[in-house]
């Protein structure tokens, strides 16, 4: 069997914590995500399925484990102060030297540069893995503050493609965001 270099379970940087969501933080993730549904629900493909029950939450939170422990995406909680502030992860969706950054904050701690802080946190824990050579960022072009992310952290924009919608607020056309390690 091919070793699996797993991806990052926890980091820390500029008073943030990024760290793996576990069965114990599902009350706090559900608290969360209720809280910004308004916010989250235009933009979140799975805002669709909200609200969850807390079992379903749980049994969420588990598959997280289960496929992080195979060496696939990383599904981690943003804290600031102990608080929750979003939710972000690495995604093995981009073939097998790229990974894809996802990320959403807290209503509560908007306007604050946290999407671009954690996004870049990843950046560069993503770039240090050996078998890493590229991250990506992908949003709606609707959502143009999403876009302000990889532009800030020196993503070149490969362009657009026609996307099927898949939230309220989407236009139906991806743009995509890359870094390399060289760059």
């Amino acid at each position: 069997m091919p070793h699996v270099i797993r991806l990052p379970e926890r980091l820390e940087a500029n008073g943030l914590e990024l760290r793996r969501w576990t069965i114990d933080d599902a009350g706090a993730l559900q608290r969360a995500v209720a809280e910004s549904a308004e916010h989250l629900r235009p933009w979140m493909p799975w805002m669709a399925a909200e609200p969850l029950q807390l079992e379903a939450r749980r049994n969420l939170i588990e598959r997280w484990q289960h496929g992080w422990e195979a060496g696939g995406d990383t599904v981690l909680g943003v804290y600031v102060d102990g608080e929750v502030a979003g939710s972000t992860g690495l995604h093995r969706r981009r073939g097998p030297d790229t990974l894809e950054i996802g990320y959403w904050i807290h209503v509560g701690f908007l306007r604050r540069g946290l999407a671009t802080e954690v996004a870049g946190t990843l950046t560069e824990a993503a770039l240090a893995l050996p078998d890493i050579n590229a991250v990506e960022i992908h949003h709606d072009k609707a959502n143009r503050v999403s876009a302000r992310i990889p532009h800030a952290l020196g993503y070149s924009f490969l362009g657009e493609t026609p996307d099927t919608p898949e939230a309220p607020a989407e236009v139906g056309v991806d743009w995509a965001w890359r870094i390399e390690r060289d760059q």
